[in-house]
């Protein structure tokens, strides 16, 4: 194990799914504020140790309530010589005495110990950070997912890695409907990956995420987007009599006409556009036949009275609900119908 784990790794800054490739060193420094993503690395880790070495030693600090001189207690050799795994948690809190054991002992690590170093983020222990990266100790980057292009190749990571197909159409539309939140997506993951027999499909997604508050919001938009005002009304309607919140409907809405504002003005190929733009070529696909409804003037109206909407949802009317009833009128009548 030692020799794996003393193998200096190219220090290359890692990308929001570096977690699926970590994997065991004599130092491994697991940095960003995506909680879900750390734990997910970690446990990447702890699991490839056992694997190798069943009967690891496992430690657990705490960088924060750190006592001088722990580490190399915890890092000394065994008697009996098997390997050891030390996980450190809390380094954007770290104390002095922590800083000063660990930068120490980045001079001379241990053969047959895994040292796991996770930091939250934030300037505090930068000096140790700078420190493991120059050395070129393995960096694992857990940024949070904020773009649906990352949230969606997330959930088709997941589904390749469980051996199930989901189809593009039920990727957006569980980013839609659980999105929000990484660890609630990635529960969704597991559950469909587990309960499906075949490809997933929209409908699936739809079966088991349907009621959700953001898959809502998006039935709402999808059908102001296509024309279909009644239709879009009646949704609408029934998500406030129900208790959905007249903001994630507007932020619904502004998402799709974003979307088509963006791909209406880009040139190439569906690939390329999505290249370009930072999303899925099935998305710029979709958005590609959505704007040929759509002229500049009704598109251009459609932005305004969104913005206008979303203004007043957040505080500048005293209804809320009205001002997204106009909002889905005016796109509703804006999209040419086919």
């Amino acid at each position: 194990m030692a020799a794996a784990q003393n193998t200096r790794a190219k220090n290359i800054p890692a990308n929001n799914a570096g977690w699926r490739d970590a994997t065991p060193a004599a130092v491994v420094l697991v940095t960003g504020p995506e909680e879900y993503l750390g734990i997910r690395a970690m446990d990447r880790i702890r699991s490839l140790v056992r694997s190798s070495t069943p009967d690891v030693e496992l430690t657990r600090l705490n960088a924060g309530a750190y006592e001088g001189g722990s580490l190399a207690m915890t890092v000394t050799p065994s008697l009996f010589g098997e390997g050891k795994l030390v996980e450190v948690e809390g380094l954007e809190s770290m104390n002095d005495a922590f800083l000063a054991d660990a930068m120490k002992y980045l001079l001379q690590p241990e053969d047959d110990v895994v040292l796991v170093l996770r930091h939250a983020g934030g300037v505090r222990g930068k000096k140790l950070l700078d420190a493991v990266k120059a050395a070129g100790w393995p960096v694992i980057d857990c940024q949070p997912l904020k773009k649906d292009a990352d949230k969606t190749a997330f959930v088709v990571a997941e589904f390749k890695a469980g051996g199930r197909r989901i189809e593009g159409g039920a990727v957006q539309a569980l980013v839609n409907a659980v999105g929000a939140n990484l660890s609630e997506l990635a529960a969704a993951c597991n559950q469909l990956i587990a309960d499906a027999t075949t490809a997933v499909t929209a409908d699936t997604v739809d079966r088991y995420y349907g009621g959700r508050v953001e898959a809502t919001a998006f039935k709402v938009a999808d059908a102001a987007m296509a024309g279909n005002g009644p239709l879009a009304l009646s949704t609408l309607r029934h998500a406030v009599s129900t208790g959905v919140d007249p903001v994630p409907l507007v932020a619904a809405l502004a998402a799709k006409l974003r979307t088509i504002a963006k791909v209406a003005g880009a040139k190439g190929s569906s690939a390329t556009i999505a290249k370009s733009l930072g999303m899925q070529p099935w998305l710029v696909e979709q958005a590609q036949r959505d704007v040929r409804r759509w002229t500049p003037e009704g598109l251009i109206r459609s932005i305004q009275v969104i913005a206008e909407a979303d203004a007043q949802v957040k505080g500048e009317s005293r209804d809320p609900v009205y001002a997204v009833e106009h909002a889905v009128t005016v796109i509703s009548t804006s999209a040419q119908r086919k």
